[in-house]
């Protein structure tokens, strides 16, 4: 979308699980062509270009070089219900993608719940000693479900958990399919308040079941049945301000070129916004 974004969004990222086959180096110079204005990066971003032998230092530089933001920085899964023996390796996990995000300019750290048993209570507890890490680093944490997720499958556990922890670093993250998927399509969020949504996720949903764990079936909009405008006015009426990172992991994707991939995705989320706002208004 270049400088122009609909309605007061901070722009369009691309979250670099749309296009997985693809080398880091490739991938930025795709999300840049495209016209996206930032990127989403995985903590396998990093430990792929590490496992090459580029050290961390030269990972930010290529990633402060491509002249791209960095909407959220993703953290690795599994702390919210670890169990002991595992926790503190996450959580220093945890402190090292802070640290990333810090030298990039970047503001939000993304989690999801992960795998692990621990009891809810313990989950509360993960959380907030998260919120705490991220808050020592100025950076808040948006957390996300997975409608699949054994424990925390929906909206409602999400925000419960959340409000438990109490830490006001720690907020949602939304992402359409899920909310889709878990039966809040379209402008099913409503009772959300603005202040609750940290960051958003999205790409369409086909009119069929999931084809797996995690689902690799997503679309770009258009191409699937999430109502667009009624997702992205209800995001614009509550005050959200951030980024829109476009999730498509897909093995359809990851097949062909990933510059064709990246702007297929873009152009069609600018239709979507165009169709929802109308023209679209300098950032």
């Amino acid at each position: 979308m270049g400088d122009k974004v609909a309605h007061n969004f901070a722009g369009l990222a691309l979250h670099l699980w749309t296009i997985d086959t693809t080398p880091l180096e490739a991938a930025l110079k795709a999300a840049k062509a495209a016209g996206f204005d930032a990127v989403e990066l995985r903590r396998v971003d990093f430990k792929r270009c590490h496992e090459r032998g580029l050290s961390n230092e030269a990972v930010l530089t290529l990633i402060r070089d491509s002249g791209l933001k960095v909407s959220a920085v993703g953290a690795e899964y599994g702390w919210t219900f670890a169990a002991k023996d595992d926790r503190e390796r996450l959580f220093a996990s945890l402190e090292e993608t802070c640290e990333n995000a810090v030298a990039l300019g970047c503001a939000t750290v993304m989690s999801g719940i992960g795998p692990g048993t621990a009891p809810f209570d313990e989950g509360v507890a993960n959380v907030r000693r998260a919120g705490e890490i991220v808050a020592r680093h100025g950076l808040r944490l948006a957390l996300e479900y997975q409608f699949q997720h054994p424990i925390v499958r929906n909206l409602d556990i999400l925000r419960d958990l959340i409000a438990r922890a109490a830490q006001p670093s720690v907020g949602l993250l939304l992402d359409a399919y899920h909310l889709q998927r878990g039966g809040r399509p379209g402008r099913g969020f409503e009772e959300v308040s603005g202040p609750e949504i940290f960051y958003v996720q999205f790409s369409d949903v086909p009119d069929g079941p999931p084809n797996g764990v995690p689902p690799t079936d997503r679309l770009p909009p258009g191409k699937g049945i999430v109502r667009w405008s009624d997702l992205f006015q209800s995001l614009a009426a509550k005050g959200y301000g951030g980024f829109l990172s476009y999730e498509a992991p897909n093995p359809a994707h990851w097949a062909r070129d990933a510059a064709d991939v990246a702007r297929e995705g873009e152009e069609a989320t600018r239709r979507a916004l165009m169709q929802t706002f109308g023209r679209a208004s300098q950032a």
